[in-house]
């Protein structure tokens, strides 16, 4: 079973460094199994993990299973388990667009498309905390209960769903609205969707 979710981290990673959301080392992702968290370990790089690469740790941070240390950010990832029992997978990454705004400390609130509005509501800002602390981990984590992705300031995003396959199709959902955002600012900025028109979509759910 362990092997199983180590393979599918492993896929998804070639596919976040594919796209250029998890450049160099950067980024992490873990899986919730059982009462443990499986997660890329410190120093290691989404495009090219092998299954040491992936440690098994419990919801303290401690280390249960493997020879590497865990990601730095895994406190993190516990804390945003902790909160959602729905959550079984999370990606953390420092995709371009959605990094953008996280380095403006730019929310990404407004409704400028409808199926952003629909699957997001919005893309909340959690205030600057030095990576890897506890600092940040509060900061962002107030969050989580409301929110599936969140930018953090100057730092970069993090996303959690039922599955892998949900984790990473929210974050690449996001990293698109991010992308159309920035061109509209480019271009005059976007036709806002009214107040109105946020209703009906919302209705759809």
């Amino acid at each position: 079973m362990l092997d199983e979710l180590k393979s599918e981290i492993i896929e998804y990673g070639k596919l976040l460094g594919g796209k250029n959301y998890s450049p160099g080392t950067s980024g992490n992702i873990s899986m919730r199994f059982e009462d443990k968290i499986l997660i890329t370990s410190s120093g290691s790089a989404n495009s090219f993990l092998n299954k040491d690469d992936i440690v098994l740790i419990d919801f303290d941070g401690n280390l249960v299973d493997g020879n590497k240390k865990p990601s730095s950010e895994k406190m993190l990832h516990a804390s945003f388990y902790k909160q959602r029992a729905d959550v079984n997978c999370i990606i953390h990454v420092h995709s371009p667009y959605l990094s953008t705004f996280a380095c403006m400390r730019k929310a990404l609130d407004e409704p400028v498309m409808a199926e952003n509005v629909f699957y997001f509501g919005q893309i909340p800002l959690a205030n600057y905390g030095l990576p890897s602390s506890d600092d940040l981990v509060e900061k962002t984590s107030i969050y989580f209960k409301d929110y599936d992705v969140v930018l953090m300031a100057n730092h970069g995003v993090i996303a959690g769903a039922d599955s892998m396959k949900n984790a990473y199709l929210k974050l690449e959902l996001a990293e698109s609205y991010a992308q159309v955002v920035f061109n509209t600012k480019l271009l005059g900025g976007a036709v806002l969707l009214n107040g109105r028109e946020v209703e009906e979509i919302n209705s759809l759910k």
